[in-house]
Formats: C-alpha cells, sequence, structure tokens
C-alpha cells in the first residue's frame, strides 16, 4: 500500500511516501510552505492524489512525557480536515524525536544551511513513516 507521512509545521510540512511493498520510504519535495491550516491540507491531499496513496500518516507531538499540548490538538485538526478532503483514512503517528533523528541524518551527509532547511521537515515526515512501517511490519493486519 503506498502511505503518505505528513511532518506538519508551522511555518513548513513535510511530506514523504513509501512504495506499494512498503518497503522503502522517500522525502517528498518541495516541502509546503504555506502557513494556513486550509491550504496545507489542500497541498496534502493534492499530494496524496499524486502519489496514488491510500493511507495517510500524519506526525503527532507529543511533549516527552507523552502528553499532548496545543501543537498535537492543530495536528488533529488538520487530521480530521484531511480525512473529509480526501476521503482516505489518516493515522495519527508519535513523533517524538523525529526532528532531532532528520538533523543528524543531514548532518552526517554534510547538509546544512539553506539545504538544509529546504529538506529537513520532509526528511523528518521519511522518519514518521519508516517508524510507522517498522510497527506494521511487526503488527499484519493493522492500520
Amino acid at each position: 500500500m503506498k502511505i503518505l507521512a505528513v511532518d506538519y509545521g508551522d511555518s513548513r510540512t513535510g511530506l514523504a511516501v513509501c512504495d506499494p511493498t512498503e518497503f522503502l520510504a522517500s522525502p517528498v519535495t518541495p516541502q509546503i510552505e504555506e502557513r494556513s491550516m486550509g491550504k496545507v491540507a489542500d497541498k496534502v491531499v493534492a499530494a496524496a492524489k499524486a502519489q496514488n496513496a491510500q493511507l495517510i500518516v500524519l506526525g503527532l507531538p507529543r511533549n516527552m512525557d507523552g502528553t499532548e499540548g496545543s501543537r498535537a490538538q492543530k495536528c488533529r485538526k488538520l487530521g480530521t480536515l484531511l480525512e473529509e478532503k480526501s476521503g482516505l483514512p489518516v493515522r495519527m503517528w508519535d513523533e517524538r524525536q523525529t526532528t532531532i533523528t532528520a538533523a543528524g541524518i543531514l548532518s552526517e551527509n554534510g547538509t546544512f544551511g539553506k539545504k538544509r532547511k529546504a529538506v529537513l521537515d520532509s526528511v523528518s515526515a521519511t522518519v514518521i513513516l519508516e517508524n510507522y512501517l517498522a510497527w506494521r511490519k511487526n503488527h499484519p493486519g493493522q492500520q
């Protein structure tokens, strides 16, 4: 199944997609630079259609103690909007530490400055998707 992952942010939103075998997750560029939730939702839905995605995985920013703050509430609102606009199921996925992991990957590859800013959220979405795919592999038949 093709799955689109979303790392929703205040300034940028990153996307990633996997192949139909759910083996390889790749960032989708360019990142979405919109700030309006409605415009972000429209662009995510367009990307889902372009990628023939059957599921959207939306990163859920939880606090380190597992609680949810205002950012998580915004993501849940976006999730509802994406379900309504796309007709696809949306799975919320814990995104704790994904930006740190993505920054580490980019540092290892020597990506800094403007180049890093241009891809960080898409790489974070890729990390979210890889984590979700690993979970699916260990929980067959579950979404």
